[in-house]
């Protein structure tokens, strides 16, 4: 018995640690499992929901490279500043009124009056493209000027003179002979350049010199946007703030190359005698561009063009060149081969012919040919493709020198491209256009000459013509057309009066109202 209790007690014994075992593990095994649980909670946590740390970049990264930019042209601009003598006569003389000082000046020195001899002056910009002192810039910035001045940027002032002006992509080059060593801006590719590109533009803005302001390429392109623009123009346009004097100034891209000179800015109409500036919408002329007339102006004093001898229709609608066989609407349709024996009659090209191609540049319109043609030298054998009859043809002629045209030795083409500057009467203008003829209450027929821009001091100036203006007749004799007022302005003498009537918008009245303006020829 006492035997069977022990081994009862035993196994009690035992029980009771298995039991206390068990649970013991048990708890371990939780404890163990909540564990691994709770971290694999917290890794996920971390992975899933916990927010990454944002990098700010610095804000001085962009500042520090336009600095770096700026420092490696500013050496090679330079401001312009230029004086020219203006002689006019006194302006008792040129009003149609009754002066008694008129009539004692006359008494003395006869009807002819004594002129009056002042200086008008200018700024602007240019940079230095060849060490020994050869300098790029605007021809507008020293047009007609008597003294031009170049101020370096260490300071140092020297007188220049012109090597060679183009008028028609109003880019000069000047000299100066420096006694330091010049550093000359390095050019780049403006073909290579792209909507968005960063870009600096240097110069003197309302003679603040060495201005540096940023931008970007806002299109490139551009054509027909500016007062003085030609067929032979095409722009760069930025945002980068371009003022009166940074004309001829560069633009610059982000390695420090000059990819445009700064030429024009479209602005607003002066209001309340406030001056018109800066709007965001600046145009350059493209380095390529500007590289090819350099070289020419010092190799030969002016710029070569070639020209195949055709007149070109410069109206042509997309649809009139579908019409033609130009399926996607675009080229040049000849009017006629001119010269009759030009390079253009000679390749078997006639009246319809839609020229396409020129030498593997695309020719979508007239702008795109004068671009093409600008960079062809005379003499050179070019390929042309052209549509007749819905078919594509190829020709070959040799290029020959646009001065050699007879059209351009006539009357340097106005009519051609619908537009004329009159040096002696210091006015742009264009023919009357539909939308103009309607707005001054004309018909076509009767014509007219629109005036664009007038120039300071000029005789236009001194007559009170103003951009808007419509000069329907000089001297009595009627302007209908820009050849009208070619041919009037080719006959002008020194001491000439001049009488023009014009129509102007008077925003007053509401309505155009007819002006006479009188000035003298000086």
């Amino acid at each position: 018995m006492i035997v069977s209790a022990e081994r009862i007690m035993n196994a009690m014994r035992r029980r009771r640690l298995l039991f206390f075992s068990m649970i013991l593990g048990t708890l371990i095994l939780g404890v163990a499992i909540g564990t691994m649980i709770d971290h694999t909670v917290s890794a996920a946590r971390s992975a899933g929901s916990s927010p990454a740390p944002i990098s700010v970049p610095s804000p001085t990264k962009l500042s520090s490279h336009f600095s770096t930019v700026a420092q490696k042209v500013e050496k090679s601009v330079v401001n312009i500043s230029t004086e020219t003598i203006v002689r006019r006569q006194d302006p008792s003389r040129r009003q149609f009124r009754s002066d008694p000082f008129q009539d004692f000046f006359e008494r003395f020195f006869g009807p002819e009056m004594p002129q009056r001899r002042r200086k008008s002056q200018s700024l602007g910009s240019g940079f230095v493209v060849d060490a020994k002192g050869y300098i790029l810039t605007n021809a507008h910035v020293v047009e007609n000027a008597d003294t031009i001045t170049v101020k370096l940027h260490s300071g140092d002032e020297y007188k220049a003179t012109v090597v060679g002006e183009d008028a028609r992509t109003d880019l000069a080059v000047i000299r100066v002979e420096a006694e330091e060593e010049l550093t000359a801006a390095r050019l780049g590719d403006s073909d290579g350049m792209r909507q968005g590109d960063w870009v600096l533009a240097v110069g003197s803005p309302f003679g603040l010199e060495q201005t540096v302001t940023a931008g970007i390429i806002s299109a490139t392109g551009r054509k027909n946007m500016s007062d003085s623009t030609t067929a032979w123009q095409h722009f760069l346009q930025t945002d980068a703030a371009i003022n009166q004097g940074n004309s001829g100034g560069p633009l610059v891209n982000m390695a420090g190359e000059v990819i445009g000179v700064n030429t024009a800015i479209l602005t607003q109409p002066r209001t309340f005698g406030r001056i018109a500036g800066n709007i965001g919408i600046g145009f350059a002329l493209p380095s390529n561009l500007a590289t090819n007339v350099y070289n020419q102006l010092i190799e030969h004093g002016k710029v070569r063009r070639g020209a195949i001898g055709i007149r070109m229709q410069g109206d042509a609608t997309p649809q009139t060149l579908k019409a033609l066989g130009a399926a996607d609407g675009k080229g040049v349709i000849v009017e006629k081969p001119d010269p009759s024996d030009g390079p253009a009659a000679k390749a078997g090209l006639q009246q319809g012919d839609v020229i396409v191609e020129v030498d593997g540049n695309k020719i979508d319109d007239t702008y795109d040919m004068h671009r093409v043609l600008s960079t062809v030298h005379p003499g050179t054998t070019i390929t042309i493709k052209y549509i007749r009859d819905g078919r594509l043809r190829t020709t070959r002629l040799k290029a020959m020198d646009r001065e050699d045209l007879p059209s351009v030795a006539r009357r340097d083409s106005p009519e051609e491209e619908g537009s004329s500057k009159s040096v002696r009467l210091g006015i742009r203008a264009e023919n009357l256009t539909p939308r103009l003829a309607t707005q001054f209450n004309l018909s076509e027929e009767e014509g007219g000459v629109y005036v664009v821009s007038v120039e300071p001091d000029s005789i236009a100036d001194e007559a009170r013509i103003r951009p808007h203006d419509l000069i329907i007749e000089i001297n009595k004799k009627p302007t209908r057309t820009i050849a009208d007022l070619t041919n009037l302005t080719s006959e002008l003498k020194s001491g000439m009066d001049l009488l023009f009537l014009v129509k102007r918008w008077d925003r007053g009245a509401g309505e155009v109202i007819a002006l006479y303006l009188a000035a003298t020829v000086p």
